[in-house]
């Protein structure tokens, strides 16, 4: 990690200091505090040699995701699953013991939903990493530490593809896409995660293994357990093998790039693109992050640019060229200051590398609060506008970067960690931006997941009704409240 952002497990002293609520309140969590007393040696004598880790500097490393919630607590121990059967061992053990169980993939998380607890257990499953293509099936199944471009590099050999793309897919692992239902630049066209898992296994609280799905495109008998876990971030079972939906891979990809005097313009410019077409890709930076990325990549973008599009056109044939025809001339109608395109696969790449980049090009400006609110396309120019106006009423820098083709915006609250007053702005616009969100008929998140960061907004987004009914189904399946206590509810 580089920037200041590392420097704000430091900080929880001083936020609790200037009067900032805890965004975790974890006064509900039953247990857990138990687990200092638990007998650990009778887990580790059922795991094989090396599972549970206990030295306080390794245990350091898993206590926090990359949202770096200062309200982390110390685990009692770090067990790193081989298998399903080591999972089950440590939800049966947990839960006799009463200890809480927070699940974790590569810690490439941006919302808290893998922040230790205190005297729980972290329950890493970066060590399981099989993979098994089908190609007459279409299909990848495999276990959830195998990371996305991992995923995708296994479907590549078979000349297949896996869409969901997050910026992180070189980082981020499979199961906890499948756990916060991540999405990515090219979901505008192919969707999210939920899309392509057709199935699971997954490791219920008491250490029952269930498997829902499998390999099949159409399955209507009974419930859609399957899609109930996607997105439940830890909080309802461990999941420990996916079945993933792959997709013949799409001809090289045509790409657009429209730089605009004002974001507004450029938001204007997606809702007259999307109006007309699909792209397979339509993402936004605003000023802020553009000239962070150049900072960070030195590529050559236009500094003086308010905002920039990044589009593509992965149609077959002439169709492509078509289509970058057509968004071409919706960015002309818009304002669009400087257009260029290319056919050149490589190139366009660059271009998309420099949107991937936007996160750690803006860390190294500070400390950041991550947001991930979305609206309805419609919505998307009313948003980035009160964004830019909620930056300015607390003199703040808020970076906006976006799935702009989905109206999943990223806007990204950079802040100096050190300074309380600075914090405290920080805070306060992290949640205007939210509740800006939720006026405007949106979500407080398209694809990081409620975690522990967004859970104060969760009951206003669902209404009491939802949220009670969350709240049931979660006692239904751990009653005793152990798996990722604290995360979403």
């Amino acid at each position: 990690m580089t920037g200041g952002q590392t420097d704000i497990v430091g900080q929880a002293d001083e936020i609790r200091a200037i009067g900032l609520q805890p965004i975790v309140n974890r006064s509900h969590v039953r247990g857990h505090n138990r687990g200092m007393t638990a007998d650990l040696a009778a887990l580790t004598s059922v795991l094989p040699d090396g599972s549970v880790l206990t030295d306080r500097d390794v245990v350091a490393s898993y206590r926090q995701d990359w949202a770096r919630d200062p309200h982390a607590g110390w685990p009692l121990a770090v067990v790193r699953a081989t298998c399903v059967e080591d999972v089950q061992a440590v939800l049966r053990w947990a839960t006799a013991h009463r200890v809480a169980v927070v699940p974790r993939g590569a810690g490439s998380g941006l919302s808290g939903g893998s922040t230790a607890v205190e005297g729980g257990v972290v329950l890493s499953v970066e060590r399981m990493r099989e993979i098994t293509v089908d190609p007459v099936s279409r299909v990848a199944i495999t276990q959830p530490g195998l990371l996305n471009v991992e995923v995708k590099q296994a479907a590549a050999v078979h000349g297949l593809w896996y869409p969901p793309d997050p910026s992180s897919f070189e980082m981020c692992s499979i199961g906890g896409n499948a756990a916060t239902n991540a999405g990515g630049l090219c979901c505008v066209k192919y969707g999210v995660t939920t899309d392509y898992v057709l199935g699971m296994q997954v490791v219920l609280a008491d250490g029952t293994a269930l498997r829902l799905g499998g390999p099949r495109l159409k399955d209507a008998a009974g419930l859609s357990l399957t899609k109930l876990f996607v997105g439940s971030e830890g909080t309802l079972g461990v999941i420990t093998e996916l079945t993933l939906r792959l997709v013949p891979a799409p001809p090289p990809a045509s790409t657009l790039v429209a730089t605009f005097s004002s974001i507004e313009s450029a938001a204007d410019a997606v809702l007259a693109i999307t109006a007309q077409l699909r792209p397979s890709m339509l993402e936004l930076m605003d000023r802020t992050s553009i000239n962070a990325v150049e900072d960070y990549t030195a590529m050559g973008l236009d500094r003086d640019a308010e905002a920039l599009l990044i589009a593509r056109s992965d149609a077959p044939g002439a169709a492509a060229a078509e289509e970058i025809s057509l968004m071409e001339s919706a960015c002309q109608a818009h304002g669009a200051t400087e257009l260029f395109h290319t056919d050149d696969v490589a190139e366009g790449e660059a271009f998309t590398a420099a949107r991937r980049a936007a996160f750690p090009a803006l860390e190294r400006l500070g400390s950041l609060l991550l947001e991930d609110v979305g609206v309805a396309l419609p919505n998307l120019p009313v948003l980035v506008k009160g964004i830019e106006q909620i930056a300015a009423t607390h003199g703040i820098t808020i970076a906006v970067v976006a799935h702009a083709g989905d109206g999943n915006t990223h806007p990204l609250v950079v802040y100096d960690a050190a300074d309380p007053d600075a914090t405290a702005r920080a805070y306060k616009a992290f949640g205007e931006v939210m509740d800006l969100a939720l006026t405007l008929g949106g979500t407080i998140t398209g694809e990081h997941g409620v975690g522990r960061l967004k859970k104060e907004w969760l009951p206003t987004y669902l209404g009491p009704d939802v949220m009670a009914l969350t709240r049931r189904i979660k006692d239904a399946l751990d009653p005793d409240g152990i798996l990722n206590p604290g995360a979403m509810l």
